[in-house]
């Protein structure tokens, strides 16, 4: 009878083992899909940057540095490194060009062309997308490095050596909301 008994607590602790990896195992692939859907948008981002800038140009020749700076975060975020620095990278790209988007209500004449126009609605709905993903990502990720953490799944994920992910937060700098000057 103790026979038995030890080796049913041996089988439940097994499927019990299994279950959890299996459940980590699942969270760590949503998390990495998640990741996934945020660089498809990112890329159709970086492709419509200059197509924007080279549309603008012409118009806002005072704002060089404006341009400047934001093709120099775009290059920064394409080239890649690690999660954290995508990351970091991409929040200053987007801080970029929601000042570059307040720039250019300074120029009616940029506004009322119709390619520039079109670029800023393709961008802005970009733009709107990567939120939504990113919002899918976070949420994700919580669900995720939450199982690690708690108990008896972070037995199962110490044994296993799962790590947690990093959220995809907003820089503090990105944060500041664009200020327009519709006085002059």
């Amino acid at each position: 009878m103790g026979l038995l008994i030890t080796i049913a607590l041996i089988v439940i602790g097994v499927i019990w083992l299994v279950v959890t990896y299996n459940g980590l195992v699942r969270l760590k692939k949503r998390v990495e899909n998640a990741w996934s859907q945020i660089e498809v948008q990112l890329r159709r981002r970086h492709d419509l940057i200059p197509n924007l800038v080279n549309s603008v140009k012409g118009y806002m020749k005072y704002e060089k540095e404006t341009l400047e700076r934001v093709m120099n975060a775009r290059a920064k975020a394409v080239s890649g490194g690690s999660m954290e620095e995508r990351m970091k990278a991409e929040g200053e790209l987007s801080g970029l060009l929601s000042r570059l988007f307040a720039v250019m209500e300074n120029y009616p004449d940029l506004k009322a062309n119709e390619n520039v126009s079109r670029l800023m609605e393709e961008l802005t709905s970009t733009e709107n997308k990567i939120s939504y993903s990113r919002q899918f990502y976070n949420d994700v990720v919580m669900k995720y490095n939450t199982k690690l953490e708690v108990f008896p799944s972070n037995i199962v994920a110490r044994m296993f050596n799962f790590k947690p992910s990093p959220f995809f937060e907003t820089p503090e700098e990105t944060k500041e909301v664009p200020q327009v000057d519709l006085g002059t």
